[in-house]
């Protein structure tokens, strides 16, 4: 069985991680690697021909490189736009690791690499018993930190990463996408984020208006995306 992947983390919501799974996945599948995407946890969901769907999970379910049953990539979902922990409390619904963990197997038993796009921060708790490092470490998954470029992301992302590396997990790159339009000081961000990560920039995502893949793609290090999302795997 062929269990490989990477997990997506973010420094917040609304960063950019779906887009930048989907752009890794089309990265990975342009170096001719079978590649699925998973969205263990979505919260913010709605009904579709009566199934509850997240926008991000179907995205995903889009780019496999195989048809894949979207109740794979995303096993527990919610239609709540709230955190997971309190999704689940106030569903009375119980998440547990090994329905995700279950799920991941059945996509690495037929993919060469999985894509696991992560809910929100690091430490966004997906139930009142188990947080995403619970999940990242039952997988064995090096960690991609995707950045939004704005004012506070240095902060954030210096955090993220530090406490990252405290639970014990490989940070193995991180990206910056650019979510404002004509930022002047972006270039000085990068810089200073390069300096202090200490770990590879695999990509800088340019401000899009919409998701643009191709555009997204071109700005990819393809030979890195691929070493870093597999070296540590």
């Amino acid at each position: 069985m062929i269990e490989k992947g990477v997990f997506i983390t973010g420094t917040d919501t609304g960063v950019g991680k779906t887009w930048f799974t989907v752009t890794l996945m089309e990265a990975l599948k342009k170096q001719g690697h079978q590649t699925a995407g998973m969205k263990p946890v979505a919260c913010g969901a709605s009904y579709i021909n009566g199934q509850l769907m997240h926008d991000d999970a179907a995205l995903i379910m889009q780019h496999c490189s195989q048809p894949t049953d979207y109740e794979l990539i995303n096993p527990v979902v919610f239609e709540l736009p709230v955190a997971p922990n309190i999704a689940a409390n106030c569903t009375n619904k119980t998440v547990t690791l090994e329905q995700v963990v279950a799920s991941y197997h059945q996509l690495a038993a037929s993919n060469e690499i999985v894509v696991v796009e992560g809910v929100g921060g690091w430490r966004v708790p997906i139930s009142n018993k188990i947080s995403t490092v619970d999940l990242v470490r039952e997988l064995s998954l090096p960690v991609i930190l995707v950045v939004g470029v704005r004012l506070g992301c240095i902060n954030h992302a210096l955090l993220s990463a530090e406490v990252i590396r405290a639970d014990g997990m490989n940070l193995c790159g991180w990206v910056s996408n650019q979510l404002e339009n004509g930022n002047p000081y972006k270039r000085e961000t990068i810089a200073t984020l390069k300096e202090r990560l200490a770990c590879p920039h695999i990509a800088d995502i340019p401000y899009t208006e919409g998701f643009e893949p191709e555009k997204m793609l071109k700005s990819i290090n393809l030979s890195l995306v691929f070493e870093s999302a597999t070296k540590h795997i």
